[in-house]
Formats: C-alpha cells, structure tokens, sequence
C-alpha cells in the first residue's frame, strides 16, 4: 500500500469533483480525525490514518483491503468510481437526481434513467454532469452522470435518457465477487 502519486491524486480527484465538487476537502479533513487515500493494487482506499497505521503491520501480499474501496485505476491510468463509495458521495453531493418508485428497480438492475422515470432533478444540472441517484424517500441508489441539462429534461419525450447509469447498490448483488 502507498500514497498517490501526483498525477494519480489529479486524476482521482478530478473524477471526484465531477460529484461533490469542493466538498472534496471535507474527506480528507475531518473532525474525526485525518483521513488519506492509499493504493493498493490499483485500488484506491479510503482510511483514517489510525487504520493505515495498523495495516502497515500486514504484509502488502497478504493484506486484501483496508479502509473503503473509492475505485480503481484502469489499465489506461483512468479513474473509475465504485459503489462502494456512494456512503460518502451521498451527503457531499452537489446534483441530485430522484428517480420514481416505479423506476427504481430498473435503475437496480443497471439500465439509464428515463425521463418517464424522473421525479426531480437539481436546478441548474448541466449535461455530462456527475449526480447521485435517490430514491424519492431520500435514499441513495446509485450514481452516473446527466444526460440532460436540467431545462432539456423538462422538454423531452418520456423515453429520453436522463441520466446514464454509472454504478447502482445492485451492483453488491450482481458483482459480489468483484468488489473488494
């Protein structure tokens, strides 16, 4: 496990900030303590630095994870948000999006949301803007990206994507064994 390195940081947080924006410097500076991002075999973890501290006694070869699985680096040196990191992507986040009862298992299951199955959306939402997906009682589904600008979405046809699936809490079912 080590810290990033500059353009690996960049390109973590740039990826971030397309979701919670400047709230990215409340991760790192908590009350509860200092809290890092370290990786470990392409895997970007989240921790406090009392974790990091106690994992250091585990070999790198037998340590499996530690802390909060944020992503991973691609093959090409992108960044990919994983699910896993939705618990401390749902409070920061700056675009919502709800989808309705009736949409949400299909969210669930991996599809794009429509607008038949939109029930709000922040104002001012520009396209190809990161949100997180809520259920209409507040709950967070999942996260992707907005297809629409908020105006667009008021005018198009039902089946018009809105927003493209990027990652949903039906991933911990589908992909169990790929989510470390």
């Amino acid at each position: 496990m080590r810290p990033l390195t500059e353009e690996e940081t960049k390109t973590m947080f740039e990826k971030l900030s397309k979701y919670i924006g400047e709230n990215i410097k409340l991760l790192v500076d908590r009350p509860d303590g200092t809290y890092c991002f370290r990786l470990h075999n392409d895997r970007v973890y989240y921790m406090s630095e009392k974790i990091l501290k106690l994992a250091t006694n585990i070999s790198r070869d037998k340590l499996m994870s530690v802390g909060t699985c944020f992503g991973k680096f691609t093959k090409t040196k992108k960044f990919r948000l994983h699910i896993t990191a939705l618990d401390f992507l749902a409070p920061y986040a700056k675009f919502k999006v709800w989808v309705k009862p009736g949409a949400e298992q299909s969210f669930l299951y991996g599809n794009h949301v429509l607008k038949s199955g939109l029930g709000r959306i922040t104002e001012n939402t520009m396209q190809y803007q990161g949100v997180v997906v809520y259920s209409m009682a507040d709950v967070p589904l999942g996260f992707g990206v907005a297809a629409k600008t908020t105006q667009e979405c008021r005018r198009v046809d039902p089946m018009s994507i809105v927003v493209f699936h990027q990652a949903d809490v039906g991933e911990f079912i589908r992909n169990e064994d790929a989510l470390t």
